[in-house]
């Protein structure tokens, strides 16, 4: 089992950075992939930023050039450094550990999220 804990969601105004981190304890030696996903009213679950345990990382093109995803593998900690935020970046912000082999997901675990409300 893989448990976390997002913390780093705050009230901010358009132009303003966050770091939301994800911070994992249990048995992390199986997970490959640590993602972002992002919630709001009436839309799906979205990716938002994904690394790959060899440090990989990509992102939803809304966020491109803006977030960026790393991790602190000895603290087993991930990170979500958010700068020049718009409010639509407003949502619910939950981290993701799995294990994902040839597109097969067999592992799958999410925190309880973090709110980030950007204001106009």
């Amino acid at each position: 089992q893989v448990q976390l804990v997002e913390s780093g969601g705050d009230f901010v105004q358009a132009g303003g950075s966050l770091r939301l981190s994800c911070a994992a304890s249990g048995e992390t030696s199986r997970i490959n992939l640590m993602a972002w996903y992002r919630q709001t009213p009436g839309k799906q679950r979205e990716t938002v930023a994904q690394i790959t345990a060899g440090g990989i990382s990509s992102y939803d093109d809304s966020v491109k050039g803006r977030f960026t995803i790393s991790r602190d593998k000895a603290e087993n900690i991930v990170y979500l450094q958010m700068t020049s935020l718009k409010p639509e970046d407003t949502g619910i912000y939950y981290c993701n550990f799995g294990r994902v082999v040839l597109g097969s997901r067999s592992l799958d675990y999410w925190g309880k999220g973090t709110l980030v409300n950007v204001s106009a």
